[in-house]
């Protein structure tokens, strides 16, 4: 039996034990997974006492990726780079930091939506935590340039420094984005959750494939890039689907097959 769970305030909406449920009846495999609502300044304490229980790991999610990154005791690449965990592993008192987020959206964009990421422009719109969790993954798979760009340009241009020794990568403001396309636009700005757009040039999105992190509604860049002909527009349901799947893995050695569960969520 594995004993794990998803941390997070708030957490309700949370579809995780679902998709792990799911995973778990694939393999033929024993887990018992649930939601923690922690407190917002008790992290520590609530995962402490998780692990203390037997737990073999546990996900993270907002707002707390931040304080599991330093409540790993070890830390993968994609963890370190992404200077956020949302996976933890514990072994024999260790606690192992992984972050899934990039794997998963880099999964879903080529064995999902079919999309080879060799020698692509991609832009991506935002330079918080999101566009920093999903970098290494996406630069690992040898794209010809990476665009950050970011309201405040400083952000984008840190970015582009701190991740330049592992691919082509350039960061600039918003107002910077020329009106002419690129292959693929990844809306990682937080703009969807307000039901904003980003004022950027609309040239950049006819016949790219525009790909918004946000899932579960329509959201106003996924409007926009259709105005403005796009090739491909998707959420990031696939995302969350094959980011839990890495995690899966990372528990127990055994990958699941996303797509039924995908299919399912979408229904």
């Amino acid at each position: 039996m594995y004993k794990l769970a998803v941390f997070g305030n708030p957490i309700e909406h949370s579809l995780s034990p679902d998709i792990h449920a799911q995973f778990a009846h694939q393999l033929g495999l024993k887990v018992d997974y649930n939601k923690i609502l922690a407190p917002i300044d008790e992290f520590f304490k609530s995962a402490q006492q998780f692990a203390d229980e037997g737990a073999n790991g546990f996900n993270i999610t907002v707002p707390f990726k931040l304080d599991a990154f330093n409540f790993a005791t070890e830390l993968t690449l994609n963890a370190k780079t992404a200077g956020a965990v949302n996976t933890i592993k514990i072994i024999n008192d260790q606690y192992i930091g992984e972050n899934t987020d990039g794997i998963g959206l880099v999964n879903d964009l080529i064995n999902n939506l079919k999309i080879d990421l060799k020698d692509k422009v991609i832009l991506i719109l935002g330079a918080g935590g999101a566009t920093q969790g999903i970098l290494l993954p996406l630069l690992n798979q040898k794209p010809k340039r990476i665009m950050i760009a970011n309201r405040t340009a400083s952000k984008a241009e840190k970015l582009q420094r701190d991740f330049s020794t592992y691919g082509n990568t350039c960061g600039f403001g918003l107002d910077k984005i020329k009106d002419e396309p690129v292959d693929i636009i990844i809306n990682a700005t937080s703009a969807s959750l307000d039901g904003k757009m980003p004022n950027i040039a609309n040239g950049c999105a006819n016949g790219a494939i525009c790909y918004d992190l946000m899932y579960g509604k329509q959201t106003p860049f996924m409007n926009w890039a259709k105005d403005n002909n796009a090739s491909i527009i998707a959420d990031g349901l696939g995302m969350l689907v094959e980011q839990a799947a890495c995690s899966f893995e990372f528990w127990t050695g055994s990958k699941p097959d996303t797509q039924a569960v995908i299919e399912k969520l979408r229904r």
